[in-house]
């Protein structure tokens, strides 16, 4: 007798074999062709041209989308990263001398105050905060790019009225309470 789990795994492979069968190339390359032809503002390579003039120049790719508004954002984000990179950079350095001249024997008159310890913390401090800064400025740039490359798709997103979902208050006809809810509109 066969097992009910060899009937099943049949019917599935049966199924999802037919499943192949039934799709024909010719009507799937019309419907993408229909879809295009019906939305002349959709670009395909918008996205991915906003995403690579945003890596070129940083900003460039909200200047592409027309969203001028996050380019202060952008450069604000990386100038800031910039700068702090640079301040802790530079402090790194000062204890970093000033520590290895105290090792060679002649001690520079800027930090008489520290002792060899709080040197040394100093150090690792500012490298600690510069390598931040560092990956702030990369995070920054990596998220310019990302910005710039969905928003440029959600541009092509089609939200028409055929396609809604809108907030409804149902008020239940029994004992007269508002129910809220969504209601979701499908036209073809």
């Amino acid at each position: 007798m066969i097992k009910k789990s060899t009937i099943f795994l049949l019917f599935f492979v049966f199924a999802f074999l037919s499943s192949f069968a039934q799709e024909n190339k010719a009507d799937r390359a019309l419907v993408v062709a229909d879809s295009i032809k019906n939305n002349p503002k959709m670009d395909p390579l918008g996205p991915s041209r906003a995403a690579f003039l945003s890596a070129i120049f940083p900003g460039l790719g909200q200047a592409y989308n027309k969203k001028y508004w996050k380019m202060p954002i952008v450069y604000g984000g990386l100038g800031a990263g910039i700068y702090l990179y640079v301040a802790n950079d530079k402090l790194y350095n000062q204890f970093r001398d000033e520590y290895k001249s105290r090792l060679a024997g002649n001690p520079k008159i800027n930090f008489t105050q520290y002792s060899d310890d709080t040197l040394i913390v100093g150090q690792r401090t500012y490298r600690r905060n510069r390598d931040l800064s560092l990956l702030f400025c990369i995070g920054m740039y990596a998220l310019s790019i990302v910005d710039a490359n969905v928003d440029a798709h959600l541009k092509q997103f089609n939200v028409n009225n055929n396609l809604s979902v809108a907030p409804e208050i149902i008020i239940n006809p029994i004992d007269f309470k508002q129910n809220a809810g969504l209601s979701m509109k499908l036209q073809f």
